[in-house]
């Protein structure tokens, strides 16, 4: 079958989303040393950071927007018990290597949020060993405790816990937001492709830019 083009309503556009602040959560995704240092344990595995690191102004961006406008955030970290008990077997068996360098392992250094972001008192970390934030965390009790019926989206990477995080999170009816500009993956073709298919289905495609407006007070 020939590939086909969406139709332009479903086409990543720079047009202005309505992002409310009452009911939207700021959900940065795995934004961790591991991921943006070149000394990580994944560089180890030939992953190299600085692909990911164009994630982290608009991150930091999106972060201090939802601060001043009192929108929750919420930061997701990727992490395994010890031996990587719970990594999977599967994919145990496609990562003998991380398994044996104890990647992302469970309070390691390497496996805290960067420094940057500066998470306050009144911010949440959710814990998950599996791309989705939805899968087996605290993630939707929190959303329905706190009223959240949209979130704005960041992080990495773009393709796989971005990507499978959001579309969880269509299929659970919550309105989501990605900003292309404050989310990064190694592969320019695997970012484009999935922001491309989060537009299709499963939210709106939108840049720090028109979250910040959104989250500005109107005068």
């Amino acid at each position: 079958m020939s590939g086909q083009s969406p139709p332009d309503e479903f086409a990543v556009t720079d047009a202005v989303a309505e992002v409310a602040r009452e009911r939207t959560a700021l959900l940065v995704v795995d934004m961790q040393k591991a991921f943006m240092q070149s000394t990580s344990s994944l560089s180890q595995v030939g992953l190299d950071p600085e692909r990911l690191r164009p994630a982290i102004p608009g991150t930091l961006q999106l972060v201090e927007a939802a601060r001043r406008a009192n929108v929750p955030r919420i930061f997701t970290r990727y992490v395994y018990l010890p031996g990587m008990a719970d990594f999977g077997p599967v994919r145990t068996r496609r990562s003998a290597l991380r398994r044996q360098i104890g990647s992302l392992a469970f309070g390691s250094t390497e496996s805290e949020l960067l420094d940057e972001l500066r998470v306050e008192d009144d911010e949440f970390i959710i814990d998950k060993s599996r791309p989705s934030a939805f899968y087996g965390t605290r993630l939707e009790p929190l959303l329905r405790s706190l009223g959240t019926q949209a979130l704005v989206v960041c992080g990495v990477t773009t393709n796989i816990c971005v990507e499978t995080t959001v579309r969880d999170a269509g299929q659970r009816d919550y309105d989501t937001f990605v900003a292309r500009d404050a989310v990064a993956e190694y592969s320019d073709s695997r970012h484009n492709h999935a922001l491309e298919a989060i537009a299709w289905t499963f939210g709106q495609v939108v840049s720090v830019r028109d979250v910040v407006l959104a989250w500005t007070d109107d005068t």
